[in-house]
């Protein structure tokens, strides 16, 4: 089978398209014939040399796809060859054939092009682990969504609008910040000419947010800390800022505050395949009746996996950067 894996650290010009063998299933695990894998921040700080895959994950890049069954091991029960289906990965994506634990295999939504389904998993299973299930966001709260325009963004945005929050969310154009409000963000701030601090003080009178979703790790702790209301929760998914910051201890027990930090990725099997059976449970039916939708940038071979790198870290995207087997 075809896949992409980087040759060495470095930029987006060392990932190599290469002949591996094509994966078999031991017992609880399926094969899928990749349809649709999306790319990752993660993909491109594996790629760097800066996030290893967990011990035991295949070295291919890739955290989510799409495709059809093509095998399936032992002790596997409701899934069978033909079935299309998307899964949530620790890595294999970007290749024609994916080995995937059977409790990360989820059907594709009502009404998802199967390509499409495969820009999903990552997204739904970071958010709603994070926002719902850890910060347990209520629909009378508020959530500040950080890079309101990615894939996590878009999906958080959606997410807690249709469940009834208010959503305020950052970004960097006047595009971005337009496509953000049509998902459903109440308050758009953009993040170079204004300060979220403040901005979110003025729209929650004083209040802040109760649960703030922020990819940035160290540069913003501080700024976090004061945006978080009484009782609020920041749940820190990335470190695109920084990984060492101060934090004014004296400002989080004022607010009764907690500061959380998660990884999907490394996690057991099992808590993977509980956070899939609740996102199917939850999220889905969301996707299904239009409440909540995909949002993709662009469709790339699998063999401009480097433009598509290049891509998502130039940063001019809007949702997803997908890849086609």
């Amino acid at each position: 089978m075809r896949a992409v894996i980087a040759s060495e650290p470095g930029g987006p010009e060392v990932l190599d398209v290469t002949d591996l063998p094509d994966p078999v299933p031991g017992a609880g695990e399926v094969v899928l014939d990749m349809a649709g894998t999306a790319v990752n921040r993660a993909d491109t700080l594996q790629r760097q040399g800066k996030y290893p895959p967990p011990k035991g994950a295949s070295d291919v890049l890739g955290l989510e796809c799409s495709g059809v069954v093509s095998a399936v091991g032992s002790g596997v029960d409701g899934w069978s060859v033909g079935d299309e289906a998307c899964a949530l990965l620790a890595g294999g994506g970007y290749a024609e054939r994916v080995l995937v634990p059977a409790g990360q295999l989820m059907p594709v939504p009502a009404g998802v092009d199967l390509v499409v389904a495969g820009s999903l998993p990552e997204v739904a299973c970071t958010v709603w682990s994070n926002v719902f299930m850890i910060a347990g966001l209520q629909p009378d709260e508020t959530l500040l969504v950080h890079g309101g325009s990615g894939g996590i963004g878009t999906m958080a945005i959606q997410l807690a609008s249709a469940l009834g929050s208010r959503v305020i969310t950052t970004a960097g154009s006047a595009e971005k910040l337009a496509v953000c409000e049509s998902l459903g963000a109440d308050v758009t701030i953009n993040y170079r000419d204004q300060d979220f601090v403040e901005v979110v003080k003025e729209a929650t009178d004083g209040k802040g947010a109760e649960v703030i979703l922020d990819n940035m790790g160290a540069s913003y702790l501080g700024r976090n800390i004061d945006a978080l209301a009484t009782e609020g929760r920041l749940v820190i998914i990335g470190m695109q800022g920084g990984v060492k910051g101060e934090l004014n201890i004296g400002k989080l027990l004022s607010r009764r505050g907690a500061v959380i930090a998660t990884s999907l990725r490394s996690r057991p099997v099992e808590e993977k395949a509980a956070i899939c059976a609740s996102v199917v449970e939850h999220v889905w039916p969301l996707i299904a009746d239009g409440s909540v939708r995909p949002v993709v940038h662009t469709t790339l071979p699998l063999e401009k996996a480097a433009e598509a790198h290049r891509m998502m870290e130039a940063g001019d995207h809007i949702g997803k950067i997908m890849l086609t087997a």
